[in-house]
């Protein structure tokens, strides 16, 4: 290391408050910060060209060797700092605390990205579950899609479960926040089809051709979609079921419609 880190062990440290707050949406959003927790998500950040404010380690545990060897990568603007059990438990809210967290600048996306019109794009209305949009945000990256719209409704992208939950995916696509119709009208001029789900739809989705630039709209599991949102769409699939279970989850049934789309986009 060329220089010491500053040890931080008082909760009461103003930059400790700081970082504490930025567990609620509204200091997130006043700050335009959130925080990401252990080494896995840390490595991707660095990896990803991420603004990374600071980097705060556990004191008694010295500086994790992995983060260690890529620590040449991280701007020259990020401040790191070693800190007390309390201090990091304080600032991630969890019993047993990372051994590292990071205090980044809100994610920059590339609304361009949305309207390839080829493109495969995945559309969230009101789901609220932070671990089904991470996991969505997952699947979503695993098959190559072109970015992730979350709308009115939807759990904040930097909640702390739901970046947990992306596992590092969501620095790999572009992810908007933001008003659905205006995106879907403007998509919807370009020739992008807008596509739901519903039981009463007269084709699967094995059917439906994936190969035409797509854009997946999803609802919650509770409600569904919102008035406003359904009538936007102009094609619905269904996921056929053998089995005696009523429905999937809406990140698996995403998941299943988004591997559908690869599987006819790569292969076939």
């Amino acid at each position: 290391m060329t220089k010491e880190h500053m040890l931080l062990s008082s909760v009461q440290n103003e930059r400790v408050k700081l970082w504490a707050s930025l567990l609620e949406k509204k200091h997130r959003d006043r700050q335009g910060l959130f925080i990401i927790e252990g080494i896995h998500l840390l490595k991707e950040a660095i990896a990803s060209g991420a603004e990374i404010e600071a980097i705060v380690y556990d004191a008694d545990k010295g500086l994790p060797k992995e983060i260690s060897e890529v620590q040449d990568k991280v701007a020259s603007f990020t401040e790191w700092y070693k800190a007390t059990r309390n201090v990091m438990a304080k600032c991630t809210g969890t019993d047993s605390a990372p051994p590292v967290f990071a205090v980044l600048g809100k994610l920059k996306a590339d609304e361009e990205k949305l309207y390839n019109p080829n493109g495969l794009v995945v559309v969230l209305d009101g789901v609220r579950d932070p671990g089904n949009v991470g996991t969505i945000i997952r699947s979503a990256d695993a098959v190559g899609a072109d970015a992730i719209i979350l709308g009115k409704g939807c759990v904040d992208l930097y909640n702390p479960k739901t970046v947990r939950s992306t596992m590092g995916s969501l620095f790999h696509l572009p992810i908007i926040e933001g008003e659905l119709k205006a995106y879907i009208d403007q998509a919807k001029q370009r020739g992008i089809q807008m596509v739901g789900t519903s039981l009463q739809a007269t084709h699967n989705c094995y059917e439906y051709s994936w190969k035409q630039g797509s854009w997946l709209v999803m609802g919650s599991e509770g409600d569904g979609l919102s008035a406003e949102v359904e009538a936007l769409v102009n094609q619905t699939v269904i996921i056929p079921m053998k089995g005696q279970s009523e429905s999937l989850n809406v990140a698996m049934a995403t998941t299943v419609l988004l591997y559908e789309a690869m599987r006819q986009r790569e292969y076939s």
